[in-house]
Order: C-alpha cells, then sequence, then structure tokens
C-alpha cells in the first residue's frame, strides 16, 4: 500500500504566487511537525510558491528530507483577469470540468497535471509522500477520485488541510485527517 499526504497550505497574505504565511500561518506550519510525528514520510513534493513551501519547510527539516518543488502543484489559474463574480465562474467549474475561461486553466486540465504528479508517486519506490499544494487543484485532485467532490468541498477546505490517499488499488480510500 502507498500513501499520500495532500496538504494545503497554511494561512497566507495573499493569493500571488511570493505571498508569504502569515503569523498564524506560520504557527499553523510548526502545528504539521506534531501532526506528522507518527507518520512515515518519505518524501515532500510540494508547489513552489512561498506559502506552500514554507507550510511544509518545517517539517521537512525536522525529518532531514528535502523539498522537491514541483510546478505542477502551483494552484489553478482560474482566468486571466479580475472579477467580482469569480466564486460563481469558480462554481461552475466544477459541473463543467471541460470549462475554461479567458486566460485560465480549466478543471480537467488542472486534474490532469496534479495526477501527474500522484502517479509518479505511485510508480516510485516510495512509501509514503506529502504533496504540498492549494485549495482548488487539491479539490480537483480528490475528484478525480471521487466525482461527488465539487464546489461545497472545496468551500470547506481550511488552511491548512490534510488528507490521506490510502492506495491499494487503482482508486485510493480518500480520507480527511486534520482536525482544525
Amino acid at each position: 500500500m502507498k500513501t499520500i499526504y495532500v496538504v494545503r497550505h497554511g494561512q497566507a497574505e495573499g493569493q500571488e504566487p511570493g505571498a508569504k504565511l502569515t503569523e498564524n500561518g506560520v504557527q499553523q506550519a510548526a502545528r504539521l511537525v506534531s501532526f506528522f510525528g507518527g507518520r512515515q514520510v518519505d518524501c515532500i513534493l510540494s508547489s513552489p510558491f512561498k506559502r506552500a513551501y514554507s507550510t511544509i519547510l518545517p517539517l521537512a527539516r525536522q525529518r532531514g528530507i528535502q523539498i522537491q518543488t514541483d510546478e505542477r502543484l502551483a494552484e489553478r489559474v482560474l482566468s486571466g483577469g479580475s472579477h467580482p463574480e469569480w466564486r460563481e465562474m469558480l462554481r461552475r467549474t466544477y459541473d463543467d470540468l471541460d470549462l475554461c475561461w479567458e486566460g485560465g486553466e480549466s478543471g480537467r486540465a488542472a486534474m490532469k497535471r496534479a495526477a501527474a504528479v500522484v502517479e509518479e508517486v505511485l510508480n516510485s519506490h516510495y512509501t509514503s509522500a506529502v504533496l504540498v499544494s492549494h485549495g482548488n487543484l487539491i479539490s480537483l485532485l480528490l475528484k478525480l477520485y471521487d466525482e461527488r467532490i465539487g464546489f461545497a468541498e472545496w468551500e470547506r477546505l481550511t488552511n491548512p488541510d490534510v488528507y490521506q490517499l490510502s492506495f491499494r488499488d487503482e482508486l485510493p480510500e480518500i480520507q480527511r485527517i486534520w482536525n482544525p
């Protein structure tokens, strides 16, 4: 069996790639170290966004594991512009995975790149890995394995959040293991 822990970053100062963790986010990152205390972690892959990398850095240092950044774990771009109705635009992309707003990425395309990271881990020698990413991409990855997951589940994600994917066969058992 292989286990993949999917971690959403801690609370951040903004959405841009260079946004830092807030003071609360820094404390959340420290909590993740004790949270993972009894769990095996063989490798850590992270979005290159500062808030994701900074969230898992304390655990990586404590375990002596080098973080591998992977562009495929970066947050999905919904559209190329700023829209006051972005939440409704996002909701619609869960209903139509091929819907792609101008300058953005479809849900299906985002799923595909996140799934490629998971596939590589599953085909590696690692038995357990931590993937650190962002809310929209994480919810789409979970939706790939359980089509019932959608906009409402995205809304319920917390900063941070942790899901455990246990692979015995092709489809994993999905369990939310973070207790905010």
